[in-house]
This record gives C-alpha cells, sequence and structure tokens, in this order.
C-alpha cells in the first residue's frame, strides 16, 4: 500500500508542477487553457468552458496561497 501512496502522490505533484509551468509560462491564458483542455481529453477528461476556467482559477489561487506562505 505505501508504494502505492507513493506513486500517487508523485503523479500528483507532477500534475501540479507540470501546471504550475504552463501558468507561469509567457503566453496568452487563452492558450494555455487549451492546451490543459487538451491534455485533459487525451485522458478521456471532458470539461466544459466554465469547468476549465474553474479548474484553472483554483490552480492559480492554490499557487498564490503556496507563494505567500513563503
Amino acid at each position: 500500500m505505501r508504494a502505492f501512496d507513493f506513486l500517487a502522490t508523485f503523479i500528483g505533484g507532477a500534475l501540479v508542477g507540470a501546471a504550475c509551468g504552463l501558468l507561469f509560462a509567457p503566453e496568452k491564458g487563452s492558450d494555455v487553457r487549451e492546451k490543459i483542455a487538451e491534455a485533459l481529453r487525451k485522458r478521456g477528461i471532458k470539461l466544459n468552458r466554465q469547468e476549465m476556467s474553474d479548474l484553472v482559477d483554483e490552480i492559480a489561487e492554490e499557487l498564490q496561497a503556496a507563494k505567500t506562505e513563503e
């Protein structure tokens, strides 16, 4: 069970890291949202425009909170 927990934590961290990289990259927000949506669609996750916007906003808020904690 510990190996599964480690793997899940690692994958979660990798996803958050990738999202951080995309959000802080010097690209237009609409382009970043489209890339995120495409990556999710490839994995079988379908989100409408509002759900995608909510997801991006939630990630941005968590990143901002983590940044202010440092």
